[in-house]
């Protein structure tokens, strides 16, 4: 006999929240499979010989991708607590600024 499921309590977000959330999910979910393509890459470049500085700057760009999929992730976060609110759209613009040069 298995145990009862514990059901989750359930939110109520405001409208709009969700579809921004599948959005973003599908985002970062994107970026990360490309990464996890860079990380295949290197592990082949070691094993392939390829010189230090070649890894070197393979993994300073998967580093660099990880950084962004982390603060898109962030932003998703911080858009879902401004919601509906004035500031959204210039907490928008401020993520991705930060994406950008971060």
């Amino acid at each position: 006999m298995s145990a009862p499921k514990k059901s989750s309590p359930k939110t109520v977000e405001p409208q709009g929240v969700s579809s921004y959330r599948s959005e973003h999910q599908r985002d970062i979910v994107n970026r990360l499979r490309r990464i996890e393509g860079q990380v295949r890459a290197l592990v082949d470049m070691v094993e392939g010989g390829r010189p230090c500085e070649d890894v070197a700057q393979q993994m300073s760009a998967a580093r660099k991708a990880m950084d962004k999929a982390f603060y898109r992730m962030m932003a998703c976060t911080v858009m879902e607590a401004v919601s509906g609110t004035e500031i959204e759209a210039e907490v928008e613009r401020s993520t991705r600024i930060l994406e950008k040069y971060a």
